[in-house]
Parts: C-alpha cells; sequence; structure tokens
C-alpha cells in the first residue's frame, strides 16, 4: 500500500508541473499576443548557453575538448538569436560562442569553420576582432570550406593559424559600394525628383541624378580608407610586406586555396579533420574530443517571434526560402564581397 500511495503522490505532482508549465505558456503567449515583449513584463532572460554536439571522440574519460564554431553564409549584423537570419548564427551569436569557449576550461583550443563569401564592413571588422581576443587566451584554428573571401578572410586573420583546402576560394582583398541609377529612365517618362538637402553631398548615391566628379572622389576616398585598414590587417597578421601585397594579391582577386598558401595567405593546406589536428597540437591536447557549438531557440525566442509576427502582420509568421547565395546589396553600404557575386 505504501507504494501505491506513493506512486499516486508521484503522478499527482507531476501532473501538477505539467499543468503549470502549460499556464504559463499560455499567459506568455497572451502577453506577446498584446504586443508586450520581456522587458516590458519585468522578465529578462539570462544568457544563452550553446549546446555541445560530439563530432569527434577523444580518449577514454577525457575531459578536454577542441570546440567548433561555424561562420556560414553572408557576415551580417542583427539581433543575436533570429532564427531567421541568413547564414544561422549571426555576428551577436558568434562572439558569445567565442566567449563561452574562451571561459570554458575544458576547453583547449577552438576551430572556426568559415564557409562564407563575406558581408558588411562593420559586421566583418566586429567578428576578426571577436576572434582576436579568443585567439589571445587560446589558440584559434580557422577552416577555410569551401568559400572564406573578402569578409570570410579578414576575420581569418583574427586566428593564430588558417588552414585551407586545396579548392577554397578565398582572399578578395577589397571593399566595395554599390547604387543604381536609374536618372535617365526618369527623362524618358517625365518624371523629377525635388530634394532639400543640408549640404551638397547629403544625397550623394541618390540615383534620380548624374553622379558629380566630387560625389565620386568622396565616396572612392571611403572606400579606399576601409581598404587601407583592411590590407594593413592582413600584412600584420600574415607578416607579408604592405607594398607587396596592393600590387600583388591584395587587388580584389579570388584565388583557391593553393594559391592562397604561395601567397602566405595561409599556413597549410587539407580538410577540417586536419584543422581539428592542429587544433590538438596547438592546445597540448592530443587526446581531446572534438564538439560543436549549436544555438537551441529558446521558448522566449519562439514566442517573441510569434508575438512579433502577430504584431506587424495580423498574425502571419512568413520565412524568406528564396536563393539567398548572391546577396542585395544595401545602396550606399560597404561591404567586402568579391564583385561577382552581388547583385
Amino acid at each position: 500500500m505504501k507504494n501505491k500511495g506513493l506512486g499516486c503522490l508521484l503522478a499527482f505532482v507531476i501532473v501538477a508541473l505539467l499543468v503549470s508549465l502549460a499556464l504559463n505558456f499560455v499567459s506568455f503567449a497572451a502577453v506577446l499576443g498584446m504586443g508586450l515583449d520581456s522587458a516590458s513584463i519585468g522578465y529578462v532572460e539570462p544568457k544563452q548557453k550553446f549546446r555541445e554536439t560530439l563530432v569527434e571522440a577523444g580518449a577514454a574519460e577525457t575531459k578536454d575538448k577542441i570546440v567548433r564554431i561555424d561562420i556560414e553564409g553572408i557576415i551580417a549584423s542583427g539581433p543575436a538569436g533570429d532564427l531567421f537570419s541568413e547564414g544561422g548564427m549571426n555576428v551577436e551569436a558568434i562572439q558569445r560562442a567565442l566567449e563561452q569557449a574562451s571561459e570554458d576550461k575544458s576547453v583547449k583550443a577552438i576551430v572556426i569553420r568559415v564557409n562564407s563569401p563575406g558581408g558588411e564592413v562593420t559586421a566583418s571588422d566586429n567578428l576578426y576582432n571577436a576572434v582576436k581576443k579568443a585567439a589571445a587566451r587560446k589558440k584559434v584554428v580557422v577552416y577555410m570550406d569551401s568559400i572564406a573571401a573578402s569578409g570570410g578572410y579578414y576575420l581569418a586573420c583574427g586566428a593564430s593559424k588558417i588552414v585551407a583546402n586545396e579548392t577554397t576560394l578565398t582572399a578578395s582583398i577589397g571593399v566595395i559600394i554599390q547604387s543604381l541609377n536609374y536618372s535617365q529612365t526618369f527623362g524618358k517618362v517625365g518624371l523629377e525628383t525635388m530634394t532639400f538637402a543640408s549640404g551638397k553631398f547629403k544625397d550623394t548615391l541618390s540615383g534620380s541624378r548624374p553622379m558629380r566628379e566630387d560625389e565620386r572622389e568622396y565616396i572612392q576616398s571611403l572606400v579606399s580608407a576601409m581598404y587601407d585598414k583592411f590590407v594593413g590587417i592582413v600584412a600584420k597578421a600574415r607578416n607579408i610586406d604592405e607594398a607587396q601585397l596592393r600590387t600583388g594579391v591584395a587587388d580584389g582577386r579570388v584565388v583557391t586555396g593553393k594559391q592562397a598558401l604561395e601567397y602566405k595567405l595561409v599556413d597549410q593546406l587539407g580538410y577540417v579533420e586536419d584543422a581539428y589536428a592542429l587544433a590538438k597540437e596547438l592546445g597540448s591536447a592530443k587526446d581531446a574530443m572534438v564538439v560543436k557549438y549549436s544555438l537551441t531557440p529558446s521558448l522566449a525566442q519562439l514566442l517573441g517571434i510569434m508575438g512579433k509576427a502577430q504584431a506587424s502582420s495580423g498574425g502571419k509568421v512568413e520565412l524568406d526560402v528564396s536563393d539567398r547565395l548572391l546577396p542585395r546589396l544595401e545602396a550606399g553600404k560597404p561591404y567586402l564581397l568579391p564583385a561577382h557575386m552581388v547583385r
């Protein structure tokens, strides 16, 4: 009889917990449905931890780890944990992942797998800084997958070592700003824009009129300033004479991994397993396991997305599943991307 009574009590407790969770879920969803967010109701979500998935087993009973962090797609700024941001983990999430790996005493080294054509200048620079800060605490190896060009190569310069596949497309050391001019079309259809600006450069890159020569020089000076920083970072990180870079491979061209090794842009050729082995060697952890960081959305984030969708689109959740291989550049924003990969 005692066992039966204990079993009934346990069942009652479990049912009560499930009911409580269900009520909390409904209440939280209702709050979000009214257009409120977590901050407005006094709830602050704790810093989210990345979960670990075993990629490669280590020696028996070892606690040493090599952490792998993936950087996929276009590099762009955005809110951390945004499930539908292009390329998966965005800048803030990657910064958090590097911070978590740096603070974990069982992590002996970090492997960053880059498969990106680049992206926004500032976002790429932020990632470069995050990689460099992590490399100051633990060894960081960047493995270049299919493509690690422009911003993808920029961030790699913060690492301790760089490994590329022979067929990787990399380099593309340069900056691009793109705009569309439709002033001649306006003339053909009899349209004219009326612009009131506080200064002569305020409407620079406006597509409704031809660009002046002083504006061309102004925009080119911005591009050149960002390019100077890019080249300086590469020269320092790879110990290459800056003048040699400017007159050679740093002219915007894309090169293969094999060519990158010849240009001293990478340290060795290989596969991702070679990057793991190098990380173990640099981290003095030959028996370490390899784990991959991934971000699981919290209940609050899922409900937050639903709440935003209800507030902005009448309750509809829309996903863009179109082909995003070729990024659409925002006019006037500087990018670190190969010119043939933009539209």
